[in-house]
């Protein structure tokens, strides 16, 4: 992965949300946390956790896929 790839992780806490951030760490990639619920509503998403990867946003199934392409 690139070393200028912006990677936010959008998470409540849930399971998925550690699912995901298991991933994230096993794969070494360097993310920012946004716990805000405001905010992932107004990037129009209806569940957590997602990620944001550059300006584009993934739900869970997308994001586990992305970080196990890495």
């Amino acid at each position: 992965m690139n070393n200028n790839t912006n990677v936010t992780f959008y998470t409540t806490h849930c399971p998925k949300c550690g699912v995901l951030e298991a991933k994230l760490k096993e794969k070494n990639v360097e993310y920012t946390t946004c716990e805000d619920v405001d905010i992932m509503q107004s990037k129009g998403m209806m569940s957590a956790p997602g990620l944001e990867v550059d300006g584009r946003m993934m739900t869970f199934g997308d994001a586990i896929k992305w970080v196990n392409s890495l």
